[in-house]
């Protein structure tokens, strides 16, 4: 059987799982786990944990590391925290461009984002209470270009906007509910 790919995204498993969300919506609940270790000096090791899908508990198997710069005290062994930080908001729109693009039949010659952000150093070191620890705002540009027309690269990443769960996570406040292990 022939498939539909556009983009390396399957329309016609794309389809299946839109289907199977709209039927179940409980197969569209999907929690994502991460534990985070300390390896010395700034530097840290995440561990992506399993992922539970519908239900469905999917084996992962992946590590990120994360480190400063010497000028913040770090090795520079591996992006900071903040350089993560924007990856994963970048790779999150990613998939909603590609995936809207290839739902529109729109094949792309070109996708990069490029994010940047600025903080002050007096907020993390808590030197000054009326500066926050972290960004007022983030820019990010988005350069594509495929067989598309404007208007649907428009569309596409006004979408995105509204559906990449990190453009979410970030354009917005969200709880986080910390619990102190000590031992």
């Amino acid at each position: 059987m022939t498939r539909n790919v556009v983009n390396g995204i399957d329309l016609d498993a794309l389809g299946e799982v839109v289907e199977t969300i709209k039927r179940d919506p409980g197969e569209g609940m999907v929690r994502f786990n991460v534990t985070t270790r300390w390896t010395g000096q700034t530097g840290t090791v995440s561990k992506m944990g399993d992922i539970e899908l519908g239900g469905e508990r999917i084996a992962r198997d992946f590590e990120v590391r994360a480190d400063e710069p010497e000028q913040l005290l770090g090795q520079n062994q591996a992006p900071n925290p903040q350089e993560l930080l924007m990856s994963a908001a970048n790779a999150c729109m990613t998939v909603g461009y590609v995936a809207g693009a290839a739902m529109h039949g729109i094949t792309l010659d070109k996708l990069e984002i490029e994010t940047s952000g600025q903080l002050d150093l007096r907020g993390f070191l808590g030197l000054d209470p009326s500066v926050p620890p972290g960004y007022d705002q983030i820019d990010y540009v988005v350069r594509i270009a495929g067989n598309g027309t404007r208007e649907q690269f428009e569309e596409i990443h006004r979408a995105v906007m509204a559906t990449s769960p990190n453009y979410y996570n970030l354009a917005r406040p969200i709880r986080m509910n910390g619990t102190l292990a000590v031992g």
